[in-house]
């Protein structure tokens, strides 16, 4: 959820903080005192168009800043922040952009600078907003397909998971087709190039980690000197004029005359007497290893040839041996097939056409899940649109495949758009293009009580999509945006007395002139004052004792529907 937003220099919004709770929060205040501005500030913060108009009169920059709570670890938003390498901990995501007087923006998710586009693919995970005129995710059919397949949950997931794995093979057949009937002429380049790569690396006759070794070799040619000086000054210290070796027997062989006055002197005795034969069996490799020194300056010269050799060979096919002889065996098989051609083709043809069947079979078996599922979206979407008061709106999900020819994508071989009729007798058309006013919003508001669960949305926003219903369809409004409040956190810019009741948390609006300057200023309404300001939303201007009655029945309406 949106937890608290920060706003300072943005249009007539001097500085202001907020902070949100789960639920439903309303926003209601007298026309232009600021409630739209605050929404947009949250529109810009998901990555929507900024402008130098945003910023105060006489500023240099506006800066909106949110923090939003995450707690399910498998949202959508953390994977995405993982793929653009943002840290996120304890489930906490900072949205911050700023707008210069020059039109600039600076944006960055949890203190790393991104790019515009950058926050809106995380933005638009976060926060949905929904006013009258916004396009967005439910008006965009090329997104239709998506939420079909988010309604139908585990069952479609699971066939499209056996689908996408046949795709991908589908996919590198015929990538490999590809290949093998490009032109000639550029076939026969590569096959030279790649015969010339292959005896390069055969000539050198690598082993496996050979540079390893001989790096290994090198380094104790290049410190004999050191080595032999260390073994040589230790191996005396034991053995030579020091004899250390020789007091400490000597020190054994004194305890040994006591030992059998006590246990302790016993154990030192024992303890020691290891110790001398340890030393004396180090002392014994100390003499062979400087035996077997050896050093041989033209030893150097060679590895140092060969290093050099196996480098080039690495600055072209790998970063090591064995990754240059992977690479050798891959051309090597890429020039076999080259060179049969023609019986490659024959094979690969066989298995695209193979795993084409395959595919149809997968493909098929996802879209009649899809039809099945389409069937209770529709009569879900019906009985939503009744409780609205629309329940003559027809409402259907089309399958637009073409019947000349099957086109596999990533999602199958389905397209699908969403099509309306708000009045009986006309044809169904794409919803982008059919309602409007508060036919609208009833429809959006519809369809996001059903989709809001599935999308993941941690904040949606409706800015007065209540505008043109009132009486019983107002009601039915509020209780709606309640039950989506349910599932998500929702915001509501409203001026229905219907939906402000309805509200878990009530923020006031208003503005006032401050030294020549208007000031935007909220404040969160106790129950006394919610009972003012609904009334003032029936009544208008003047509150009688009259119209406060009539908000407590309203809140007291809202209260039964809310506990039901």
């Amino acid at each position: 959820m949106l937890a608290e937003l920060s706003i300072k220099n943005f249009a007539i919004i001097e500085s202001l903080t907020l902070s949100f709770d789960k639920g439903l929060t309303v926003l209601t205040g007298e026309t232009g005192a600021g409630k739209s501005i605050i929404i947009d500030a949250i529109s810009l913060l998901a990555g929507g168009r900024g402008s130098s108009e945003f910023v105060r009169f006489g500023e240099k920059r506006a800066e909106i800043e949110g923090l939003f709570l995450i707690d399910d670890e498998t949202h959508p938003c953390i994977e995405k922040c993982r793929e653009f390498g943002i840290d996120i901990t304890d489930g906490m995501v900072i949205l911050r952009r700023d707008i210069t007087a020059n039109g600039k923006s600076i944006c960055r998710v949890n203190g790393k600078l991104v790019t515009i586009a950058i926050l809106r693919e995380i933005g638009r995970l976060l926060v949905d907003i929904h006013g009258q005129h916004d396009n967005q995710e439910l008006m965009d059919e090329s997104r239709h397909l998506f939420l079909l397949d988010e309604y139908g949950s585990d069952e479609i997931q699971k066939a499209k998971e056996i689908y996408v794995q046949l795709y991908r093979k589908f996919l590198d057949i015929k990538q490999r087709l590809k290949r093998l009937t490009e032109n000639e002429q550029e076939m026969a380049h590569r096959l030279d190039l790649i015969q010339f790569q292959l005896k390069e690396i055969e000539d050198a006759n690598l082993e496996p980690e050979e540079d390893v070794k001989l790096q290994e070799e090198r380094k104790k040619i290049v410190n004999f000197e050191k080595v032999f000086k260390a073994l040589q000054n230790a191996y005396d210290a034991l053995q030579g004029e020091q004899r250390g070796l020789d007091w400490l027997g000597l020190a054994m062989s004194h305890l040994e005359d006591v030992s059998n006055i006590n246990e302790k002197l016993h154990e030192m005795s024992e303890a020691l007497s290891n110790h001398y034969y340890i030393i004396e069996d180090l002392t014994y490799q100390l003499r062979n290893e400087l035996d077997q020194l050896e050093f041989d300056p033209q030893r150097l010269d060679i590895i140092e040839e060969r290093l050099n050799e196996i480098n080039h060979l690495k600055r072209k096919y790998g970063q090591s041996v064995e990754e240059i002889l992977q690479y050798a065996a891959k051309i090597e098989e890429e020039i076999e097939t080259i060179q049969n051609r023609d019986s490659h083709l024959h094979t690969l043809r066989e298995e695209l056409e193979s795993i084409q069947k395959d595919l149809l079979v997968e493909a098929e078996n996802v879209s009649k899940l899809r039809k099945k599922w389409a069937k209770k979206l529709i009569q879900q979407i019906k009985e939503e649109l009744k409780a609205l008061y629309m329940d003559k709106t027809t409402f259907d999900v089309k399958f637009l495949q073409d019947v000349t020819e099957v086109k596999f994508t990533q999602d199958g071989i389905d397209q699908v758009e969403f099509y309306l009729s708000t009045n009986p007798g006309e044809p169904l058309k794409p919803l982008a293009k059919v309602a409007s006013g508060g036919e609208l919003s009833r429809i959006m508001l519809a369809m996001k009580s059903i989709f809001s669960k599935h999308q993941g949305i941690t904040s949606i926003i409706f800015d007065e999509v209540d505008t043109g219903v009132s009486g019983r369809v107002a009601q039915a409004i509020g209780e709606k945006i309640y039950r989506v409040s349910e599932g998500s956190q929702v915001l509501c810019i409203t001026h229905l007395p219907q939906v402000a009741a309805m509200a878990d948390h009530h923020l006031y609006i208003s503005k006032e002139t401050i030294d020549g300057r208007t000031k935007t200023h909220v404040k969160t309404l106790n129950e006394e004052e919610k009972i003012k300001e609904i009334g003032r939303m029936i009544a208008g201007v003047e509150v009688t004792e009259l119209t406060k009655q009539h908000a407590k029945e309203l809140l007291k309406m809202a209260f039964q529907v809310k506990s039901s």
